[in-house]
């Protein structure tokens, strides 16, 4: 009985062993890079047969954006401090549908959103609705760091801008550009054409889901291994009775959290709100066990629909996921080890 009992041990003991090994828990950890940075500005591409101003125009905002991210953080930039300069060059950049060359709405207005989130902390914070705000990633981070709340609205949030004296105030034709003055006319003589009520809805849906979905965004890891999202957005054209996409909001939008990685989505903003798409990547990683890649294809491909829209995320070893189920999606990725690249179909 004894020398059972001793054999039935030492079984037990050697496939503990077995296990531990084969789970990797005796193997090296993934080694994490120094440094890592990944931006979007938008799912809603222009066609390959653009004019090649636009192309190329396209392009170099974007290496602009990602050049001053990767300078950033190979100087040891906080990663908070990268996201915000980061995706404030984008909102200056009338080229994209975020600050400067934000969609009109159904009214002729601009109403900005954004949000940002410290994956050390999970400190967020968000403005949504805001008509004067040059950058609205800047008082997004106020909103986290002057305050104990999360999300600011409307008249709320231009109240709280206004506490805020390093908060850039414009008149809201700042925002205007004739290529989204020409969208909004386009919008609504498609809208005057239609005959019900139904219809309309219809056809907005149709469109908005095809065309507008342009946002900016931006991920990082930075040199102490801290992982910080931010998104920006303009909105959709024609949207009206004070809509909210998922940009602002955390969890839908824009998500980070040391353990895992920090998420910034682009696309249609009312499927990123069901089904809570930058926190699902997330917990994917947590719960599933999944890689950066597998966590936001399962999500971009199996959860939501084609032509939804895509996602930038960097997971806290400084892998980077870039995925869309559009045409395409402005985008850029780099990192310590001399990565740079910029696309926007392929």
């Amino acid at each position: 009985m004894r020398n059972s009992l001793l054999l039935a041990l030492g079984l037990i003991f050697l496939t503990s062993c077995t296990v531990r090994i084969h789970s990797g828990e005796s193997s090296k950890p993934e080694p994490r890079q120094e440094w890592a940075i990944a931006i979007h500005a938008g799912a809603g591409v222009i066609g390959k047969d653009s004019p090649r101003e636009q192309i190329e125009g396209a392009r170099a905002g974007l290496r602009e954006a990602l050049e001053l991210g990767q300078q950033m953080l190979d100087r040891g930039a906080s990663g908070l401090d990268t996201v915000e300069a980061v995706i404030t060059v984008l909102e200056n950049n009338p080229r994209f549908n975020a600050g400067k060359g934000a969609v009109f709405t159904a009214e002729g207005r601009h109403e900005l959103d954004a949000s940002i989130m410290d994956g050390a902390t999970l400190g967020c914070g968000g403005v949504t609705g805001v008509t004067t705000v040059k950058n609205p990633i800047r008082l997004a981070r106020c909103v986290m760091e002057q305050t104990r709340h999360v999300l600011f609205a409307a008249e709320g949030a231009e109240a709280f801008a206004d506490t805020q004296p390093q908060i850039e105030r414009v008149s809201s034709d700042y925002f205007s550009t004739e290529k989204r003055a020409k969208s909004l006319e386009h919008w609504r003589k498609r809208q005057s054409a239609l005959e019900t009520r139904a219809q309309r809805h219809a056809r907005a849906s149709q469109e908005e889901a095809a065309r507008w979905k342009s946002t900016v965004g931006c991920v990082v890891l930075d040199r102490n291994g801290n992982l910080v999202a931010g998104t920006s957005t303009g909105g959709m054209t024609g949207k009206r009775f004070g809509r909210i996409g998922d940009s602002p909001l955390i969890g839908a939008g824009t998500y980070a959290n040391n353990d895992t990685c920090a998420v910034s989505c682009t696309g249609t903003g009312e499927e990123y709100i069901r089904h809570n798409v930058a926190r699902d990547i997330a917990d994917r990683m947590r719960y599933g066990n999944r890689t950066v890649h597998e966590a936001a294809g399962e999500v971009i491909y199996d959860v939501l629909q084609p032509d939804d829209g895509g996602v930038i995320v960097v997971d806290h070893r400084g892998n980077i996921a870039m995925l869309f189920n559009t045409d395409g999606m402005f985008r850029g990725a780099a990192n310590a080890e001399g990565r740079f690249d910029i696309a926007i179909w392929e």
